[in-house]
């Protein structure tokens, strides 16, 4: 296979993954709803939680030892199977270790309060939620703490898009066990159970095939090093700790949320969270492709072609995404009534400062593709810590004041910090390099953001001029649109215009 085909067969497989995780997300929510009661939703919920925090350093690990294999090549299969097996080693021993931490959760009455079930009330669901929580952390081990490794490990060889088409089919199944299982009538337990064995029985033909490209790759066992795995393993806890971090915005809010606002709390936080979710897995799927053109421009200090980069997300969230989330803020209370079967109440305060969250991390794209990109490693940590630290201290200090509306304010005071963080070191580093931030864009992109969040507060405390303040809005927003097309650079629009007027009838309606 090319170097083209693999590129597209493996940005297909990533773009279908994405699709089948937003699907999922959408779908199953009115089916956990309808067969189980909030809190053993939000349960369930917790635990996913709990087990994407524990695997972190094992993720961490692979994560740095993929790294390493990139570097080995096709080449060096000696050293690479050196460190293969050698890291296969540590991550069954951190796998053995998350089911030593989980079995402690049990034994020693921490569960409850880290799922925020009463203790009092409800023993039954106590002990089933530990059980599946064990089967999580069984499962991890016997899937994913070397077959991660593995996966890895055949990159170098070009069987990327192989390995990825083979995560689309796990996410279907994993996805669809759960579902299959509610349909008829399962529990906590037996959801558990069914989503375990198939993530099992989903591996085994997988394994299959990935021992089976080793032995043709020659990447054959070598016994383990104890000396290697664990200077690979020590190296690669600061990628865990990052790791960390970045997931402190994500599952690490609900890992705070749950013992204070309770599962049903933490139900009713994670499904009003689910549009912005998905919102950012579909804006993702428009900045991802752009890294390395962007990386390419900004290399061969391109200012023109790496503002039409930037230019490219921010005509989305002007020309797309903040009309749409006031669009959503006006309709959006009977359809969440309807997709949650009237189980979950919605709070349009909270749905409205969630929409704002993904209005400024999607302005903030493209300062944080030049720090990432460039691989500034001193602006991710400390914009990782502060981050964090507002999220968890926020949520800390407002849920117990204002409920699980203070989660929302947390995460938007963490992505305010980050964007601006980002914004800061991007335009230093843009300047070092003889190039400067799109200043006059930037604006008026964030502006848009503005206009849609001082809209939606407005349709929130005057809900008697709810339509006059959307006509308002939607007007400001194409002024708005209009202005930020005059300020693109020229080979963006001419490129716009190209394709516009390949639409039948275009410029018979309009002249461009």
């Amino acid at each position: 296979m090319s170097t083209a085909s693999r590129l597209i067969s493996g940005s297909a497989a990533s773009w279908m993954r994405i699709g089948i995780t937003m699907l999922s997300q959408i779908a199953l929510v009115p089916l956990y709803l309808n067969y189980w009661s909030v809190e053993t939703y939000g349960v369930w919920l917790a635990i996913q939680a709990l087990v994407a925090i524990m695997t972190m350093m094992d993720l961490g690990h692979q994560t740095f030892l993929g790294y390493e294999f990139l570097k080995f090549g096709k080449d060096k299969t000696s050293e690479l199977s050196q460190y293969l097996w050698s890291g296969a080693s540590v991550g069954l021993a951190i796998g053995a270790l998350q089911i030593l931490v989980i079995v402690g959760f049990i034994y020693t009455g921490a569960l409850p309060y880290l799922l925020g079930i009463s203790e009092l009330e409800e023993i039954a669901l106590i002990e089933t939620a530990g059980l599946v929580l064990l089967l999580q952390g069984i499962v991890w081990l016997i899937a994913s703490s070397t077959g991660g490794l593995f996966v890895r490990a055949l990159e170098p060889f070009g069987y990327f898009p192989r390995m990825a088409w083979w995560g689309v089919f796990t996410t279907l199944v994993v996805n669809l066990a759960p579902a299959l299982a509610l349909t008829i009538g399962a529990g906590l337990l037996e959801t558990g159970v069914v989503t375990a064995v198939s993530t099992i029985l989903i591996n085994i033909p997988l394994y299959i095939d990935m021992f089976r490209l080793m032995r043709k790759e020659r990447i054959n066992f070598t016994t383990p090093s104890f000396r290697i795995g664990y200077k690979n393993f020590i190296r690669s806890t600061a990628i865990a700790g990052k790791l960390l971090l970045e997931n402190a915005r994500q599952q690490g809010v609900r890992l705070v949320l749950a013992p204070l606002s309770g599962a049903a709390g933490l139900a009713a936080f994670s499904t009003m969270r689910t549009g912005s979710n998905v919102a950012l897995q579909g804006l993702n799927t428009i900045t991802n492709p752009l890294m390395p053109d962007l990386m390419r421009f900004l290399h061969a200090r391109d200012q023109i072609r790496s503002e039409a980069a930037f230019g490219t997300v921010w005509i989305v969230v002007v020309a797309l995404m903040a009309p749409a989330v006031v669009v959503l803020q006006v309709f959006i209370g009977p359809l969440f009534s309807l997709w949650t079967q009237g189980r979950i109440p919605f709070d349009p305060s909270l749905f409205a400062i969630l929409s704002l969250t993904v209005l400024v991390y999607a302005v903030a794209q493209p300062a944080m593709a030049v720090v990432l990109g460039n691989n500034l490693i001193k602006p991710q940590l400390i914009l990782s810590v502060l981050a964090a630290v507002t999220v968890i201290g926020g949520i800390i200090f407002l849920v117990p004041l204002i409920g699980i509306l203070g989660a929302g304010v947390a995460l938007l005071a963490a992505e305010l910090v980050a964007s601006a963080g980002y914004t800061y070191w991007a335009t230093g580093w843009l300047r070092k390099n003889t190039l400067y931030w799109p200043i006059r864009s930037f604006v008026i992109a964030s502006s848009s953001v503005i206009v849609a969040g001082a809209s939606m507060w407005c349709m929130i405390l005057l809900p008697e001029l709810k339509w006059v303040t959307f006509t308002i809005t939607m007007v400001l927003l194409v002024w708005n649109l209009w202005r930020y097309w005059q300020v693109l650079p020229l080979v963006v629009t001419q490129h716009a215009r190209h394709i516009l007027n390949k639409v039948p009838g275009f410029k018979k309606l309009f002249f461009v």
